[in-house]
């Protein structure tokens, strides 16, 4: 994981630490908070954090043998010490058992990078005086700052403990995935040999349309539709759309908070026909098939949309393998603001199960005939 830029913490937060360590008051070691418990509390901060804007300081302390020399002398011990040297607030516990300790720090404000600096040096002392020589040279310090708009996808996954209902609900989900497009791809090549020979003989170009997107996790991925656009059209028409609409200025509301542009120019006669029945969708089978998509899921953003994000915005990227069709598709397709589109695919990420998933392919074709949203 990349290191992510660093703020700083206001030195009377660790005042009533330094006072404790002063003291000789050390918590015990049962004190360590488990896993499971941690990564929680973790996700919790995250949370607060997309919606308030205040950062909070991760530290990972990781090394080869850390949990062999959590409560040996000379000095206390590593817990004890390391919980000497922090607030009252701060959360302590394990982020990876066996390897890797978490030291959580909340409401870090916006002091000086020097202090952040300062507060790590400190810890490193701690663990130099509590291990041995050899185990303290096998330990390294790795700092996070959470928002950071620009490497924040460190804490994109929810590292919360996932059990074998998981594995076998993500398992399921594949399968269904691979025999659904399967399927789809044999009992559709009638309608895709018609699409290619009109979106052939109607307008020059390609018969499809390749651009990148965003995947889970910000992994960018190929993908496909049958193009419906004019070659050589001019991207900064739907790339301003798109930064309005995210902002959520008038001008965008007038568009009836649609994502794609009402009367856009770029589109072609067929085109406009299949965008409106979501026909240029197909070829995104294979995208599935290509375990890029799944075909139920959040819309995959462009790269230049997804630059334009607020934080909470990018939980619809990073929890969730993009998708054919989804909740928003079926509830609201174009006819909601961005915001209440991303709320509704957080949503889906939160109750998302097999059972709902088949709900939705189900109700597909009905809003792709009446073409309700599309524009």
């Amino acid at each position: 994981m990349a290191t992510l830029k660093t703020t700083s913490l206001n030195r009377r937060n660790h005042s009533s630490a330094t006072s404790r360590a002063a003291a000789g008051i050390h918590p015990p070691v049962s004190k360590l908070i488990p896993e499971q418990s941690f990564m929680q509390m973790l996700h919790l901060e995250q949370r607060r954090t997309e919606r308030s804007g205040r950062p909070f300081l991760l530290i990972l302390i990781s090394g080869e043998g850390l949990q062999d020399n959590l409560d040996k002398t000379p000095d206390g011990g590593v817990i004890a010490s390391v919980s000497a040297c922090i607030r009252e607030t701060d959360v302590f516990g394990w982020y990876e058992q066996p390897s890797t300790l978490g030291l959580l720090m909340t409401e870090i404000g916006d002091a000086s990078t020097n202090v952040i600096e300062a507060i790590v040096s400190k810890i490193s002392i701690v663990l130099q005086r509590s291990l041995s020589a050899e185990a303290y040279c096998r330990v390294a310090l790795i700092v996070r700052v959470f928002p950071n708009e620009s490497e924040d996808k460190v804490f994109s996954v929810d590292q919360s403990k996932r059990g074998a209902a998981f594995l076998i609900d993500r398992g399921l989900k594949r399968v269904i995935d691979i025999v659904g497009s399967l399927i789809a791809l044999i009992v559709l090549s009638p309608i895709f040999i018609v699409i290619a020979i009109l979106v052939k003989c109607t307008s020059k170009g390609p018969i499809f349309y390749c651009k990148k997107r965003l995947g889970q996790y910000g992994k960018e991925f190929s993908f496909y539709k049958f193009r419906t656009m004019l070659v050589n059209n001019d991207v900064n028409i739907h790339r301003d759309f798109i930064a309005r609409l995210i902002a959520g200025t008038a001008d965008a509301k007038q568009n009836d908070g649609l994502y794609k542009l009402k009367n856009d120019p770029r589109i072609t006669r067929i085109g406009r026909f299949l965008r409106r029945s979501s026909l240029d969708e197909l070829p995104q089978f294979f995208n599935v098939l290509l375990n890029d998509m799944s075909l139920v899921g959040p819309r995959p953003p462009l790269p230049y949309e997804y630059e334009k994000y607020s934080t909470w915005h990018k939980r619809r990227v990073l929890e969730l393998k993009p998708g054919i069709t989804g909740l928003w598709q079926v509830e609201a397709r174009s006819l909601t603001t961005f915001d209440e589109m991303v709320r509704i695919d957080i949503r889906y990420a939160k109750v998302r199960n097999i059972w709902l998933d088949l709900k939705i392919m189900l109700q597909t074709p009905a809003v792709m005939f009446f073409g309700r949203g599309a524009c």
